[in-house]
């Protein structure tokens, strides 16, 4: 099973895509960052500039492109701090929808918190010890204090690195006047939260998210110790301030040559120090523990423990289409292999009588899939399951397939049984007459097929079919007994030979 998660980020657009291992491990195959700076201005002015939203757009056109390529089956997404505040966020996450079919999730601050908990508790041995985390972002600053199996306190503070920015002209050095200024006010916002932290207990704070790693890392190789890896690497404080002290007396460009700061975070790199070095001090620590997953890593998790029985016996399928339609057969209980082989039984006749009908590869997939999802509405009630299999299709999170794909799966999962196709039924009345005329043919030979299997013994094996002017004759053969299965092939095969206008006769080979 293959994810993603793309976490929509005030200063950074992120994507992981990971392959799902068991219930809370993961392996991540692929990384994606782009920093389209969304919240630039947007807390001066309460909107994303144009530049910016653009940018976002096609950065996630291009994640989700990437993902359908790699075979993801899900993709989970996460809006925050400047989307929830600008006044066209509601306007950028249109076009995302328009753009790509995903529709983000716009989440609060408490959740963001909640999330970045589980990321970090997944990738810290937390052990019997209560964590106080930061997460500096654009917008906010995420503060959570939790252990092993708890959120014990979450709260979103807004002070984050394109925030404090905004309260600036330029990007320039910042002197001691300003810095004084911007401590006050990171403290008057986030004092109250520090003040219950503190009532509560903790035993050890841990920072995550790129401006923190990013601060760890540098200060880290200013003293020559470079880092392979950042997750779980303790920086102390007196590192920090000395990084910052530094960062705080030059410009952008100087910034961006200081080993370890990219050229997109030199804009407000400093600020972020200034930010950290305030909240640890406020918190009363000397050291902080760095943690390489954040946001994303959370909402990987979290989709995980809300389909702890899709993950467990997930079945493995080599390309999208399948493995989403292998997910709704296993959510709705169905039988995989039985349908697989009613799927075999309508694919033999289709392809046997391709030179009558002339369709192809498309409609041939169409009476595939059809067929392994026929009776999934049996999970609902038996009485009306033809019609509960279109329901739960039409509402399905088929992705990898169209709209109007969609749209002829149900219409052939409705007629795999029961009354036959009519233009008397209001929605297949609706179908174009291409369209009718493909749910006849197909939904007959998908019928034939269910019939065969009437045992669901899985009998018969392989057909031949002879075509005439006048008639269809299909030639069964198997093991065992499965005169049961001609007869209800015969009886159902009225759809089909009224669809194709030859008679058609049912019959084991004739050398049986």
């Amino acid at each position: 099973m293959k994810l993603a998660a793309i976490d929509i980020g005030t200063n950074s657009i992120h994507m992981i895509i990971v392959e799902v291992i068991a219930q809370r491990n993961f392996e991540i195959i692929e990384r994606e960052k782009e920093m389209v700076k969304l919240g630039v201005g947007v807390f001066a002015t309460n909107r994303i500039s144009d530049a910016a939203f653009n940018l976002g757009v096609e950065t996630i056109q291009r994640y989700i492109q990437l993902a359908e390529e790699i075979g993801v089956d899900q993709v989970i997404t996460a809006a925050t701090s400047a989307i929830r505040e600008a006044h066209n966020g509601e306007a950028f996450l249109k076009q995302v929808v328009q753009r790509t079919g995903i529709s983000p999730r716009i989440i609060s601050g408490k959740e963001e918190a909640r999330l970045i908990l589980l990321a970090v508790r997944n990738s810290i041995a937390l052990e019997d010890a209560t964590a106080l985390v930061f997460d500096i972002g654009g917008g906010s600053t995420e503060t959570v204090l939790g252990n092993r199996d708890q959120v014990l306190f979450g709260r979103s503070l807004q002070l984050g690195v394109l925030r404090l920015l905004d309260m600036f002209e330029d990007k320039g050095p910042v002197g001691h006047e300003g810095r004084s200024v911007l401590e006050a006010h990171i403290q008057f916002i986030a004092q109250e939260t520090l003040d219950q932290i503190q009532s509560l207990g903790f035993d050890r704070v841990i920072g995550t998210s790129g401006t923190i790693r990013t601060l760890g890392e540098a200060a880290c190789l200013k003293d020559d110790h470079p880092l392979r890896s950042v997750n779980a690497e303790v920086v102390q404080l007196e590192q920090i301030k000395a990084l910052t002290r530094d960062l705080l007396e030059i410009d952008v460009a100087e910034r961006a040559d200081v080993e370890g700061i990219s050229e997109k975070r030199a804009d407000a790199i400093h600020l972020g120090g200034i930010l950290l070095v305030k909240l640890l001090e406020m918190a009363d620590v000397q050291e902080i523990t760095l943690c390489e997953a954040s946001l994303r890593e959370g909402m990987i998790l979290d989709y995980l423990e809300r389909h702890t029985h899709e993950v467990a016996t997930f079945l493995p399928q080599a390309n999208l289409r399948d493995r989403k339609v292998a997910q709704l057969v296993q959510k709705y209980r169905s039988d995989w292999q039985q349908n697989q082989h009613v799927a075999g039984l309508a694919l033999q006749l289709f392809d046997q009588t391709q030179k009558l009908h002339r369709y192809g590869t498309s409609e041939r997939n169409l009476l595939k899939f059809s067929a392994l999802l026929h009776d999934v509405g049996q999970f609902i009630s038996f009485q009306k399951h033809h019609k509960n299999s279109r329901y739960i299709i039409s509402r399905a999170d088929l992705r990898g397939f169209t709209d109007e794909e969609i749209l002829l799966i149900g219409h052939l999962a409705r007629y795999h049984c029961k009354a036959a196709p009519t233009r008397k039924h209001k929605k297949f009345r609706r179908l174009s007459k291409s369209h009718r005329r493909l749910v006849q043919t197909l939904s007959g030979m998908l019928r034939i097929a269910i019939g065969l299997d009437k045992t669901k013994n899985q009998q018969v094996t392989r057909l031949e079919c002879t075509l005439s002017k006048t008639a269809l004759e299909i030639q069964v053969t198997g093991t065992g007994n499965f005169n049961l299965e001609i007869w209800a092939a015969q009886c159902d095969r009225n759809v089909l030979a009224t669809a194709i206008e030859r008679d058609i006769e049912i019959q084991p080979d004739a050398s049986r």
